[in-house]
């Protein structure tokens, strides 16, 4: 499925670059070889985006709960596993502003008063610190 799916935003992306190398003189400039390297570089780049999935953690203990004064809240787990594919993987967020935000913190902060272990589901959205953004939160009783 995401094979295909990247197939087909490649033939849109190529189809895209014949009609602008017809309308801009500039374009007609380029080599073939420069339009392969750019056509294979959009490829991998959509390619690693769908790698980044949506998923639960494996339970783990709250290491280091944040909130900051930048609309989010930084939580780090100490998990095995991250479903998302984001580059620092213990690393979770949310912004206050989402839906049940509020909630998500109360338990987290709960999870850190009485030592319980959590899990997150992380929506396979990555922030520019290569954080997970989470959409839930569960505690083991």
């Amino acid at each position: 499925m995401i094979l295909l799916l990247t197939a087909i935003i490649l033939k849109l992306f190529l189809a895209t670059c014949r009609v602008l190398r017809k309308r801009l003189s500039w374009v007609v400039m380029i080599s073939r070889s420069v339009w392969a390297i750019l056509a294979v570089l959009f490829f991998f780049g959509f390619s690693l985006a769908a790698i980044a999935g949506a998923g639960w953690t494996d339970f783990a203990p709250v290491a280091e709960l944040r909130p900051t004064s930048q609309v989010r809240y930084v939580v780090r787990l100490k998990v095995s596993e991250n479903p998302s594919g984001c580059r620092t993987e213990e690393f979770f967020f949310q912004d206050y502003t989402a839906s049940g935000s509020r909630q998500m913190f109360r338990a987290l902060l709960s999870a850190v008063e009485h030592r319980k272990d959590v899990r997150v589901y992380v929506t396979g959205r990555c922030n520019l610190d290569g954080y997970s953004e989470i959409s839930a939160v569960s505690i083991v009783p």
